[in-house]
């Protein structure tokens, strides 16, 4: 297998010119400068050049700078609108899990590994926590249990305050398949729909929190869709599939209901958007307002 060298950096001069060389149409160059000095190139036109031309070949035709700038400044704006959401489901969720399992097995009941169904998965989250503490020990709350509580243990409602999204899905994911039913059942969903959601829903989260592409992005983490979605052609590797599991996880208030309107307002302003890229149907508004109390829920 031949390996490929790395290129030598490119000034932005000559970034501007290897874009005309592959027939990239660029009106005003000086708006082009001043982008790419406050974006790299490889985060705009490396991520969003995708579908736009042929790999290691010229653009399509009348494909522009700004073109590509608009499918950025998308990803941007709904990449914002997104994140309040997973902020608002993590929370929630740590809320749940501390308040279900410290009432069930006690504030230290995550010490032990009988009250999961792996004892490794168990010991891995235990090392992470650890460390997740030790990193954390100049916080005042962590402060507070070293010095003034027997053993200095932290008590899970502070522990999951420590926790990742990912750790916090992986602390679900090992809970007995009783417990798991529990929590679900606060949300009205079946476990195995809310496990694989959770899951998908950190992978999001970390993508937002890096301020990643999640337009026209395919996730390798891929949340299990009811089948009325996934009969009626819903990808569920695509971001819209991300906006069902939320339908479920959020209350329907007003919140939801700007979130939807200021979707379609930010589709409208950026034409050169493809909503079908990011899993949209045709008719995506009204799979997110149908009211969740008319869809039959699994068990």
């Amino acid at each position: 297998m031949c390996l490929k060298r790395h290129q030598p950096a490119m000034s932005i001069e000559e970034q501007i010119k290897n874009l005309r060389n592959l027939k990239l149409i660029i009106p005003d160059e000086d708006h082009a400068r001043s982008m790419l000095g406050d974006v790299s190139y490889f985060r705009l036109i490396k991520a969003y050049s995708l579908g736009l031309k042929q790999k290691n070949s010229n653009y399509n035709k009348g494909i522009t700078f700004e073109m590509i700038e608009e499918l950025y400044l998308f990803n941007s704006n709904f990449r914002q609108l997104i994140f309040p959401f997973v902020e608002r489901i993590e929370i929630n969720l740590r809320c749940r899990i501390s308040n279900y399992f410290s009432g069930k097995y006690g504030v230290l009941g995550y010490y032990d590994s009988a009250n999961f169904m792996d004892a490794e998965h168990h010991d891995d989250f235990i090392s992470d926590i650890e460390a997740e503490i030790e990193r954390n020990k100049r916080s005042p709350f962590v402060k507070n249990f070293k010095d003034n509580y027997e053993d200095g243990t932290l008590p899970l409602y502070a522990v999951v305050e420590l926790c990742s999204f990912g750790n916090l899905s992986k602390f679900f994911k090992n809970m007995k398949n009783a417990d798991k039913k529990a929590i679900a059942s606060m949300y009205g969903v079946g476990y195995t729909y809310l496990e694989s959601w959770f899951e998908h829903i950190s992978f999001v989260r970390n993508i937002c929190a890096h301020y990643g592409r999640i337009y026209n992005y395919k996730f390798p983490k891929s949340p299990r869709l009811y089948d009325e979605y996934t009969h009626a052609g819903i990808q569920n590797n695509r971001i819209f599939a991300t906006l069902l599991c939320f339908k479920y996880l959020v209350p329907e208030d007003k919140h939801w209901a700007d979130f939807v309107q200021e979707t379609a307002d930010l589709l409208k302003k950026y034409p050169h958007v493809r909503p079908e890229l990011m899993g949209f149907p045709e008719n995506w508004r009204l799979l997110l307002t149908k009211s969740k109390k008319k869809e039959k829920q699994p068990v």
